[in-house]
């Protein structure tokens, strides 16, 4: 009997730790992710150091949970330091409870990967991409969104046009 309860204490365990796996990237596998992506994207740039990111990714994820059946996503990717990653990154996203696909951006140069992901980018955060390729939409926030503006952002990013 103790196996059996070890075994899926184990299980369950492992669980948890894979859904809360962050994965290293550079910005051309970012880039390539989202642009072949079939589904709508809501990403979001933040650090654990910036009080506003952490405020609006609850707003976030509220929102993209209210059209799950329209397999929106949520993609968090963090702009931490390196020395934060990947425990002290992988220890707040559990603290927090935040759930999304979870990416950790190896750049330093911001001069490089604002620009790929959108021209006007300045690199200030929190920054918010909503893209759906099926649609053509595409729309970049380089501040943090309320909550009463995520919901209409995302019913835009799903809409047929």
């Amino acid at each position: 009997m103790k196996k059996v309860i070890l075994l899926i204490f184990c299980v369950v365990f492992a669980c948890c730790c894979f859904a809360q796996q962050v994965r290293k990237v550079k910005i051309g596998e970012l880039t390539s992710y989202i642009d072949s992506c079939e589904h709508p994207l809501v990403v979001s740039f933040w650090a654990t150091w910036c009080a506003p990111c952490v405020e609006e990714i609850p707003w976030l994820q509220a929102g993209v949970e209210q059209f799950k059946n329209e397999k929106v996503e949520l993609v968090l990717v963090s702009l931490d330091f390196d020395r934060e990653y990947p425990k002290g990154l992988q220890d707040f996203i559990t603290k927090q409870k935040f759930k999304a696909s979870f990416f950790w951006l190896d750049e330093t140069n911001a001069d490089y990967f604002c620009p790929a992901i959108d021209e006007k980018w300045s690199g200030g955060i929190p920054a918010t991409l909503f893209i759906n390729k099926k649609t053509g939409y595409r729309k970049f926030f380089e501040r943090q969104l309320t909550d009463r503006q995520v919901v209409p952002e995302i019913r835009l990013l799903i809409a047929t046009p």
